[in-house]
Order: C-alpha cells, then sequence, then structure tokens
C-alpha cells in the first residue's frame, strides 16, 4: 500500500471513529430523527454534485430502486439505531460494535446465500460472537437513562444497526454489482433523506439546537459521511476491497480516542478484552489472518 493511501486509509478511520463522537455530541439536542435527517441530507448535499460532475446520473436513474432501498437498510435505520444508543453508550464501544458488521455479513451470506464459510472463517464468526456476547453481558444493565433508554436497549440498538449493514452487504452484491460506487453512495443518501424528512420534521427539537450540536451534526454529514465515502471508495479503486476493509480495526481505536480526548470517556478493561476478542474474530472472518497450514512430510 502506497504512502497516500495509507494516509487516506488512516483518515476515513478516524472519519468513522469519530462518528460516534459526533453522534454523542448531537444526539440529545437534536433527537435521533433530525440528527439522522442533518447527516443523510448533509451528505447527499456533497455527493450529489460530484455524481453530476462524473456523469453518473444516468446509473442512478437505472437502479434507483435498488439504491433507494440500500438507503433505507444501509444509512436510515443503522443511523437511526446508532444515534439511539448514543444517548446511553460510549463513542468507544459503539465503535466496537460497529466492528462486527464484518461478521453478520458472513453470517448473512451463509443463512441467505447459502456460502458456507471455510473452516477459519467460521471460527473467526464464533471467536467474534463470542466477544460480542461477552461484552454486551457485561454491560447490559436495565438502569434507565436518558430519555428513559437504558444501556441494554443502546447495545441491542447497536447489534441491530450492524445486522442491517450485513443485510445490506448482501443485497448490494446480489442487485447492484457493476453499478458505479458513486451512484450507490450518492441515491443512497438521497433516499435516506427523503425517507427521514417527515419524520424529522415531525420530532424537530422545540428548543434550537446549540452552535456545538450543528458544528457536530455538519462533521457528521459532511466529514463522517460524505467524505468518508469518497475515500473508502478511493481506497476501493486504489488498494482493492481486502485492503478497504482494513478500516473496520481503525474504528474502534479512533472511536475510544476521540470519546476519550473530547468526552474524557476512559474506556474499560472489558471493553478493551471484548474489542480485541472481536476484531480478532472479524479479521479471521474477511480472511485477513488465515490459519497456518502444516504440509505432511
Amino acid at each position: 500500500m502506497k504512502r497516500r493511501d495509507l494516509a487516506e486509509l488512516l483518515l476515513l478511520g478516524a472519519l468513522w471513529g469519530a462518528s460516534f463522537l459526533f453522534m454523542r455530541m448531537g444526539a440529545v439536542e437534536f433527537g435521533p430523527f433530525a440528527l439522522v435527517f442533518v447527516r443523510v441530507a448533509g451528505a447527499a448535499a456533497l455527493l450529489l454534485p460530484i455524481l453530476a460532475v462524473q456523469g453518473q446520473w444516468p446509473a442512478l436513474r437505472a437502479h434507483w430502486q435498488p439504491i433507494a432501498l440500500v438507503g433505507i437498510v444501509n444509512s436510515a435505520l443503522p443511523f437511526l439505531c446508532f444515534a439511539i444508543a448514543a444517548y446511553v453508550l460510549s463513542a468507544g464501544m459503539m465503535g466496537v460494535f460497529n466492528a462486527t458488521a464484518p461478521i453478520w455479513t458472513a453470517l448473512i451470506a451463509w443463512w441467505w446465500l447459502g456460502e458456507r464459510p471455510a473452516a477459519t472463517r467460521a471460527l473467526g464468526l464464533a471467536i467474534g460472537l463470542a466477544g460480542a456476547i461477552g461484552l454486551a453481558w457485561s454491560r447490559a444493565s436495565v438502569k434507565e437513562g436518558l430519555a428513559g433508554i437504558t444501556p441494554a436497549i443502546g447495545i441491542a440498538a447497536c447489534v441491530a444497526a450492524t445486522v442491517l449493514y450485513g443485510i445490506a452487504a448482501n443485497y448490494s452484491r446480489r442487485r447492484l454489482a457493476g453499478v458505479p460506487p458513486m451512484a450507490t453512495a450518492a441515491g443512497s443518501q438521497l433516499s435516506a433523506a427523503l425517507v427521514l424528512a417527515l419524520p424529522a420534521w415531525w420530532a424537530w427539537p422545540a428548543q434550537a439546537p446549540s452552535a456545538a450540536a450543528w458544528a457536530g451534526a455538519a462533521a457528521l454529514a459532511l466529514l463522517c459521511t460524505g467524505l468518508a465515502y469518497i475515500l473508502y471508495f478511493r481506497l476501493i479503486a486504489h488498494t482493492g476491497a481486502t485492503n478497504a476493509m482494513t478500516v473496520t480495526f481503525l474504528i474502534p481505536a479512533f472511536a475510544m480516542a476521540w470519546g476519550w480526548a473530547v468526552l474524557g470517556e476512559r474506556p474499560a478493561v472489558d471493553m478493551l478484552a471484548g474489542a480485541a476478542v472481536i476484531l480478532l474474530g472479524t479479521a479471521l472472518t474477511i480472511g485477513l489472518l488465515k490459519w497456518p497450514r502444516y504440509e505432511k512430510a
């Protein structure tokens, strides 16, 4: 991997890790629906002009139905889940659970598409799920927090979000193979914004969010979603999908670092241990780590 690609990979990890920080900063003042609407609408406003410049409007028009569905399943709903979790979970904790997305993607591919994983990947699925279950078990308190949301609900919301990512990834493979990535990225954000417009209007906060909350929402939209998509697809084009997916391992570290630096959310030992187990399972699941083979003498 070239230095420029490595720099972009680190930047992408920092941006996606920061998304959990910005959700923590804006969720209470905006509420989930309004915050996510600002996020996807802002991202669409950034990506759609780029789509037009690249001449990819025909691809969006030709495939608008599956792209619209991906916008709902891969953006609107999981973003809402994480915005709900942001009421009660730290940025680092959400980042750790987010790292299970490749595990759910592989499990859903096994169940839905019949893609039985090899032994090493099956082991990775088992390890990753064990890590997620162990971390959830240690943190799933039923003590109510903000807006009556409990940590158990927050964890369930994170798991639901990553399952939705897995469904969307497999659906995209079947229905959007060969579609220009920018058409999918821009169209999905537009779709999510259209779906959330009415709920966001209905749930818009009676008290105007602070300047800090607006700044966080703008950063979430333009940097952590719009710019992040551009970087992600550049990395896929330059380094391949497998190398681009290694950002999965950077996100929890950046999420913990941002939460600690800005909000004082010091990661606990169980979170670090759970993250290590989940990331080991993820590495085996996506084939980044392989079980050593010994040839017979």
